[in-house]
């Protein structure tokens, strides 16, 4: 058997899994990753939460690339990857997606159960009154502000960052008309940020009652999803992975296959139909 028909074939005896994934899902919808196949960072680290909440200069900078860089996020369409794993939740054979990624391509794709662990990028929310708003209205506003900015371009880093390096001083940044002098930072969680304690409490829900879980397109590095690959060894859930590259689970998996996540979904959805055509006794 091929690593994808193997891979098939746990996921035709584990009905109901739970799903987790990662940066590796987004990539073929143009979005890139942090992390290369060793697990590296592939550039400087993301924002860090106190940093953005502490320096103005911090936010300039952020929202400044953010409005070269979000382009990306904004123009991306779910790929065969997303689309794969709707496919497997109507087919029965996936429960739930827990997705670490903040682009909202699961939904779009038709996944029905998605818990956003890391929150949304296209809302943004005031850190002094908790007023949110959508993400492009803020950026249609930042725009407005500083016009000669968004003829500018640079390539672009994960989440809606952009390489952009030059002087921030003069951008200008609006505080929250709400109550006046509140930050706009986007609802995601930043690095150095904790998962609200409800997101994570429904994540474990949802694997509690999975038949398993199933890593896609993730290294694992952030500690955030790493505890839910422990948690299912822990409780003797099988345990599977699609990823390329090193992840620090990977002394935890009854199965990995080494595939990108577009290709190694469309191949398995490809697989368990035929595995459906056969007759009782081939199976």
């Amino acid at each position: 058997m091929s690593d994808i028909e193997t891979l098939a074939a746990f996921v035709a005896r584990t009905p109901g899994l739970a799903v987790l994934t990662g940066a590796g899902v987004s990539t073929a919808s143009g979005i890139p990753d942090y992390r290369d196949d060793a697990g590296d960072w592939k550039r400087s680290p993301p924002m860090q939460h106190q940093v953005f909440m502490d320096s103005h200069a911090a936010r300039q900078r952020y929202w400044a690339r953010a409005l070269v860089g979000f382009r990306a996020l904004r123009e991306a369409r779910p790929n065969p990857a997303h689309r794969a794993l709707a496919e497997l939740e109507t087919t029965g054979h996936v429960a739930g997606v827990i997705t670490q990624n903040v682009d909202g391509l699961h939904q779009r794709a038709g996944s029905r159960r998605v818990l956003d662990l890391h929150g949304r990028a296209d809302v943004v929310r005031c850190m002094g009154c908790g007023a949110r708003r959508m993400r492009h209205d803020l950026h249609d506003e930042l725009g407005d502000l500083n016009p000669d900015w968004l003829e500018l371009g640079a390539s672009v880093g994960p989440d809606g960052d952009a390489d952009l390096e030059r002087d921030f001083a003069d951008f200008r940044i609006p505080s929250c008309e709400r109550c006046g002098d509140g930050i706009w930072k986007p609802d995601v969680v930043f690095f150095g940020d904790s998962v609200p304690r409800g997101r994570v409490d429904d994540a474990f829900a949802l694997l509690e009652e999975a038949s398993g879980l199933l890593v896609v397109g993730s290294s694992l590095m952030v500690y955030s999803g790493f505890r839910f690959a422990r948690r299912a060894a822990r409780d003797g859930k099988p345990l599977a992975c699609l990823n390329l590259g090193r992840t620090r689970a990977d002394d935890l998996y009854t199965l990995k296959v080494a595939a990108s996540a577009e290709n190694g979904l469309a191949a398995l959805v490809e697989s368990l139909e035929v595995m459906a055509l056969r007759p009782a006794d081939q199976a």
